[in-house]
């Protein structure tokens, strides 16, 4: 039996629309094919979901994404080194919340780039990061954070990467150096 061997994941493209909620896509290729009865190959393509501030022809896309959209920290680093802040921006906060409500589409996506969803759950506090690009360079707060909401205001967030999977959340605080725990640590998009 020879097993089936493929390659290491290239990175990340960018998003496939810019302006929108989108996905971007990551491949990995085969290296040896399967023989004699060995098991087939894994996926060979991933996606995940995102949204690009900035169009084709690099103009700043003009639209407010209420309500909050999130993703899962881990996608700050391939963020940082596409769009890199020029050092006049704010570098960024991190705002607790309690998780209030959950649909049930959070659980029952089975996407490898969903999993990080199931690690949402109700009456537990996740932590999300704004930094650039969703900071917005005017008003220096990211869509959907909870800044001006009244206290124990119930607030909208979606998934991105999995429509079915949104809630609601209370904002408990705001923080302006993020030291999130990894499990709930969230980005905003």
């Amino acid at each position: 039996v020879i097993p089936c061997v493929v390659s290491q994941w290239n990175t990340w493209s960018g998003c496939a629309e810019p302006c929108k909620t989108t996905y971007r896509v990551r491949t990995r290729h085969i290296v040896q094919e399967p023989r004699n009865g060995a098991e087939a190959c894994p996926a060979l393509e991933e996606r995940a979901g995102c949204v690009e501030y900035w169009s084709r022809q690099g103009t700043e896309c003009k639209q407010s994404l209420i309500p909050a959209l999130i993703t899962t920290g881990g996608f700050g680093k391939a963020r940082k080194k596409r769009a890199a802040a020029d050092g006049k921006e704010r570098a960024g906060y991190c705002v607790e919340f309690q998780l209030v409500a959950i649909t049930p589409g959070c659980l029952h996506s089975h996407h490898s780039y969903t999993h990080w969803m199931r690690y949402l759950r109700e009456g537990h506090t996740v932590c999300v990061e704004c930094q650039h690009p969703a900071l917005d360079s005017r008003s220096q707060h990211c869509s959907g954070d909870g800044t001006g909401s009244r206290k124990n205001q119930l607030l909208h967030w979606q998934a991105v990467g999995n429509t079915r999977c949104k809630g609601t959340w209370r904002r408990i605080r705001q923080l302006d150096t993020c030291s999130c725990p990894s499990v709930h640590s969230f980005l905003f998009i």
